[in-house]
């Protein structure tokens, strides 16, 4: 009976997924089906790329190699700037929204490296399973590029790893193969099917991976995590669909899981232009009680879509 359960919980699971990243029909066209499951865990993988933007070179990209000694050399590459990893989730790229819109953000400021990391070939859609089974190779991986980062002159310290959905969950993952933790993570809506059933601690986003997780949520529940995850988590407007997002429930759903990168990008942008008041352990957020917990209430005045593709 339980074996029944499960079989049925990850079909429909997947069919959500389908439902809400594309059309159901395409479930069915063995044209979709190229899932990729990585079967070897051997870095560097070809299908994990990394990119290097800096104030210097703009929206121009530059693939980093942790084989070549001189990649970050000549790459302007500041040692004296902080560092920030940027991590897609399901069925995402590094070069589309809102990726590109967290990127933007921290090239504004101009104070940052920042390092793409783009597994777009190991999580094509439909292919949630596999995607889900190839964060681990891609955290183990990035992992190397993170020490590769530090043993040329990065500051732990300044260094954040940030992640959507699944992105979210690799960031805590690296530090599974890290001497010491990670200092700083930021989970943007980190992505919750199957991985409240069926992973264990070793392989999703907790407060354990760095000294300092901070958690976004704005689909608390349906396709993002629920309740406190991080050190700190910011549950906005309410946690579970966002204001700005119209549509069927669907559509509201995959909208509301984006704006967590839009929100997180607009703070780095402008850094006291969102504010949490203390609320409940709860995200979803039930009640009107204050208290001094780890989950902040964040509002919103806006009335926009966060620009997706």
């Amino acid at each position: 009976m339980k074996l029944w359960f499960s079989v049925c919980f990850l079909i429909a699971t997947c069919l959500c997924f389908i439902q809400v990243h594309g059309q159901v029909g395409a479930f069915f066209d063995l044209r979709y089906w190229r899932c990729v499951l990585k079967k070897e865990f051997i870095c560097p993988d070809n299908d994990i790329k990394y990119y290097l933007y800096t104030p210097h070179t703009g929206r121009t990209r530059l693939r980093i190699d942790v084989r070549n000694p001189y990649s970050l050399k000549f790459s302007n590459f500041n040692s004296k700037k902080k560092n920030v990893f940027i991590v897609h989730g399901f069925n995402g790229t590094e070069s589309k929204t809102p990726m590109t819109i967290l990127r933007d953000a921290y090239l504004y400021r101009g104070d940052y490296n920042i390092f793409s990391v783009d597994w777009s070939d190991l999580t094509n859609f439909p292919c949630y399973l596999s995607s889900l089974s190839n964060t681990r190779l891609v955290a183990q991986c990035t992992a190397k590029l993170y020490a590769f980062v530090m043993a040329n002159g990065g500051e732990a310290e300044e260094t954040t790893c940030v992640g959507h959905s699944l992105g979210a969950h690799i960031c805590g993952m690296i530090s599974n193969h890290l001497t010491l933790k990670q200092h700083k993570i930021v989970g943007l809506d980190p992505a919750r099917p199957l991985i409240d059933r069926y992973a264990n601690k070793y392989f999703r986003l907790t407060k354990d991976d760095a000294y300092h997780v901070q958690i976004i949520h704005t689909n608390s529940g349906f396709l993002g995590e629920v309740n406190q995850v991080g050190h700190v988590d910011f549950c906005v407007n309410g946690g579970m669909k966002q204001p700005g997002c119209k549509g069927n429930p669907l559509r509201v759903s995959r909208c509301s899981h984006f704006q967590s990168a839009c929100y997180f990008a607009k703070s780095v942008k402008y850094p006291k232009s969102i504010i949490g008041r203390p609320c409940t352990q709860t995200c979803p957020k039930k009640n009107n009680q204050w208290g001094a917990f780890g989950t902040y209430c964040v509002s919103t005045d806006t009335k926009k879509d966060c620009p997706f593709e």
